[in-house]
């Protein structure tokens, strides 16, 4: 894969309010909220960004952080606010999202491609008029049944899973120096790896002792 250009603008996609603050949708605020804490950025709401927003130093690059305050289906507009204003292209945005389609545990890394129905990343599309930004999927899972997923997404992962997502958003966090730079090749080596098989096994406890 060839050199991408470094990434300029990081975006967390979730619903603003302490009542989804733990729930699977959320998963890209949980990353964007620890990649700023990396990069020494205070996120503050500011009205004409629509959203949480902060600049900091990430791995040698000046970076800015984004989390839109809008709720999920209407994130671009907080998005190409910030672009804009700051004259980020499409290509050198990361946007993080909760992913249904991969298990908890997994990350995907790419750009461009359909939104899989997910309703922040169509409003981003249709907002910058392309698809060809960066995108970081968090695997949450399916829940088997169409029917029941805005109700899965709306709810805080099972502690296994949460297990599973914490372990791959510190993969990621650790994978974000390849990211930013645009060596987005060895990026996808370092994050495509399922946390579940890099887990060791876990011995058996000792038998009770009479």
């Amino acid at each position: 894969m060839s050199q991408a250009k470094p990434i300029r603008l990081i975006v967390g996609l979730g619903n603003p309010g302490a009542e989804y603050a733990a729930t699977r949708h959320n998963a890209g605020f949980w990353l964007v909220d620890e990649l700023a804490r990396d990069a020494g950025a205070s996120l503050r709401l500011d009205s004409k960004f629509h959203g949480l927003a902060g600049r900091g130093r990430l791995h040698g690059q000046d970076m800015w952080f984004l989390e839109p305050q809008t709720y999920m289906n209407r994130s671009g507009l907080a998005v190409v606010a910030l672009a804009q204003f700051y004259k980020i292209l499409p290509d050198e945005i990361l946007v993080i999202h909760d992913e249904l389609d991969i298990a908890p545990g997994q990350l995907k890394l790419k750009q461009g491609g359909g939104n899989g129905g997910h309703n922040g990343l169509k409003d981003i599309q249709a907002h910058l008029n392309t698809p060809n930004f960066w995108r970081l999927r968090v695997g949450i899972g399916h829940p088997g049944n169409k029917a029941e997923v805005a109700s899965f997404v709306l709810k805080p992962p099972r502690r296994e899973e949460q297990e599973l997502i914490d372990e791959a958003l510190l993969r990621a966090c650790q994978g974000m120096a390849q990211v930013i730079a645009g060596d987005m090749g060895r990026a996808m080596a370092q994050l495509h790896t399922d946390a579940a098989k890099q887990r060791p096994h876990k011995k058996q406890d000792a038998e009770p002792q009479p």
